[in-house]
């Protein structure tokens, strides 16, 4: 996994956590070269930063985002960011002028700070993969808090669309600081990737804040919804099994869980809801509905139920699928973590990241204006999405 190239070889970590249990003490764990960050480091650092690979032969790329709080939701100003990458041939290219202490990451390699909106951007150029290697082309990130005295790593940033990130390297991602899986829109002769970091998510020893709701389902806002494949009794891809991450991912959307503990009065009103917001929205919001069969209810008998009520509440935009459980494999719904013990799960995500998420909603109109607020506040900008790099 591409985390692993920042780890001490095996003897030295295994020594050191021998020495009195030091390092499992140390905020996202043994971290090799972490004092590179340091060297060179200017004294202000800009929310905006033009890597020195800008200006070398290759496709420019804009990644741009928000650092927020443990929460997923509430921006964290100053937080800084150090990058390097390869160059458009896969190497670490040395020159004159690095710093020759540093000179393992390469001459691309700088800095950014999040503003007072937590907002960051880096316009830089697409880096290659390692020559000869199967590693996915990628940037590696970490990351310096205010008010945490180490640094630490995340998930390397990686690209949707290269056909080196497999799709059993992509669940082999820690996802720590989020999913680095980035997501290309195209905007002139610009690639956009617009990529959000949650602090803390998935860093070990990293301080706990209670701030979570007591329920737990589904995976962390800032993670990837991973496909999964449910049957569709109706919906727009009626009478088929398509993952609705795989086909419409690149554009914002709602999946709606429920399990064991199905109201399916409240269901309806949350449908409708659903549907109401899917015609506002047009082409920008795709929502699903994803009934969990943990009674194990024929699929005969399911399929009719789902039909009966897109028919009573004259569904167009929504898509009523099932589950055989969320803990089934085949379907892979159960890399998706949901819980079939709570009354409902709703996931907003976007470009396949979740951006939102809320647990044991009831159906009332507080809450359709909570989950619209969020789906206002999480639209954000498509770009040209005439010319999307992958999907």
């Amino acid at each position: 996994m591409l985390q692993k190239l920042y780890l001490y070889p095996i003897l030295l970590v295994a020594f050191l956590f021998n020495c009195k249990g030091q390092s499992n003490k140390i905020i996202g764990g043994l971290f090799e070269n972490g004092d590179f960050m340091y060297i060179g480091m200017p004294k202000h650092i800009p929310s905006i930063d033009t890597s020195p690979g800008w200006l070398e032969e290759g496709q420019k790329l804009l990644i741009t985002g928000t650092i927020l709080q443990q929460d997923g939701v509430t921006p964290a100003p100053n937080v800084i960011v150090y990058y390097y990458q390869t160059d458009t041939k896969g190497a670490y290219s040395n020159r004159k002028g690095l710093d020759q202490k540093v000179a393992r990451h390469g001459y691309i390699r700088s800095w950014v700070k999040s503003d007072k909106n937590g907002k960051y951007a880096i316009y830089t150029v697409r880096p290659a993969p390692y020559p000869n290697r199967d590693d996915p082309a990628h940037i590696h990130p970490s990351i310096k808090e205010p008010n945490i005295d180490t640094e630490y790593y995340i998930d390397a940033f990686v690209f949707d669309d290269d056909p080196l990130l497999t799709s059993k390297k992509r669940k082999s991602m820690t996802n720590r600081g989020g999913s680095g899986v980035l997501r290309l829109l195209q905007k002139g002769d610009l690639h956009i990737a617009e990529h959000n970091i949650i602090l803390g998510l998935n860093i070990p020893n990293y301080p706990t804040v209670n701030n979570r709701q007591e329920a737990s389902s589904g995976r962390n806002i800032g993670e990837d919804v991973i496909s999964f494949t449910p049957y569709h009794a109706w919906g727009p891809d009626r009478s088929t099994k398509t993952c609705p991450i795989c086909k419409y991912g690149r554009y914002q959307g709602v999946l709606y869980f429920v399990g064991k503990h199905t109201d399916w009065e409240e269901v309806k009103k949350w449908l409708v809801y659903l549907e109401r917001e899917s015609f506002e929205r047009q082409k920008y919001l795709k929502a699903y509905f994803v009934y969990g069969n943990e009674l194990s209810q024929s699929n005969d008998r399911l399929i009719a139920h789902l039909e009966n009520i897109g028919k009573a509440l004259n569904l167009q935009k929504v898509a009523l699928t099932y589950v055989p459980s969320f803990s089934d494999h085949a379907s892979e719904i159960d890399m998706n973590k949901i819980n079939p013990a709570v009354e409902n799960t709703f996931i907003i995500y976007k470009q396949s990241n979740i951006v939102c998420k809320f647990i044991n909603l009831k159906a009332s109109p507080k809450n359709f204006a909570l989950v619209s607020e969020a789906l206002d506040k999480t639209q954000g900008d498509y770009f040209d999405l005439n010319s999307p790099k992958n999907n």
